[in-house]
């Protein structure tokens, strides 16, 4: 079982969102705007939880910094109009959020304002204490963000635990000395995760209550 913790770290994409398919439908428009060849939506699945100039960088080499401003606000402006019509929440994450004891802050790539809005969007913003985003500060997996909510919530490591689905949550909370939580629904690659030995693996957010069985294929 995962024990209770007094603060939880949430990354959002991939972990309390199935957002892919509409943040990788408006990077593909960006990418065909920009005369990029097509790309497979697993392709950009992967990319998620990181920059988003990390993907830019890796399909158009050579673009410069001014460049990479107007594509990353084109892709926010896209991204905004869809309104989530293909995200979902994940089963079980609204019940988790609502019976879970601690402080509860984002720890994600994307702005904080952006956050506010899908979380409110999708009913989950009341149960957090704190939303921060990557606004101004380099994303996972350096641990400025994971940092930040931490001060925000005037927090120690010790009392954290950081629950995400890529690398990059695992890295970020690492480096700062969290316990990190592996969820194995989102869209990081298990074999990835496994390298960051997590201290918890679950296949549902609902195991974080106390009275929920971890996932039973791994030792928690």
């Amino acid at each position: 079982m995962v024990p209770a913790y007094p603060v939880y770290l949430f990354d959002i994409d991939g972990t309390l969102l199935d957002s892919a398919r509409d943040i990788c439908a408006a990077q593909m428009e960006v990418l065909s705007s920009a005369g990029c060849p097509p790309v497979t939506f697993e392709f950009l699945r992967d990319y998620i939880g990181l920059e988003l100039r990390a993907v830019f960088s890796a399909l158009l080499p050579g673009c410069s910094d001014t460049r990479m401003d107007e594509l990353s606000q084109q892709y926010s402006a896209l991204y905004r109009g869809r309104k989530h019509v293909e995200t979902r929440v994940y089963p079980g994450v609204a019940e988790a959020l609502a019976k879970l004891q601690g402080r509860k802050s984002t720890a994600t790539t994307k702005s904080t304002g952006g956050t506010k809005m899908v979380l409110e969007h999708f009913g989950l913003l009341p149960y957090f204490d704190h939303i921060q985003g990557s606004d101004g500060i380099p994303c996972k997996p350096a641990p400025d963000v994971v940092l930040a909510a931490m001060k925000a919530l005037g927090a120690n490591p010790n009392e954290c635990l950081l629950v995400g689905d890529s690398p990059a949550d695992m890295e970020a909370g690492r480096r700062v000395g969290v316990k990190i939580c592996a969820v194995t629904y989102g869209y990081g690659a298990t074999a990835e995760l496994e390298k960051w030995q997590p201290d918890h693996w679950i296949s549902d957010l609902r195991q974080l209550l106390a009275d929920k069985q971890a996932h039973p294929g791994h030792l928690v």
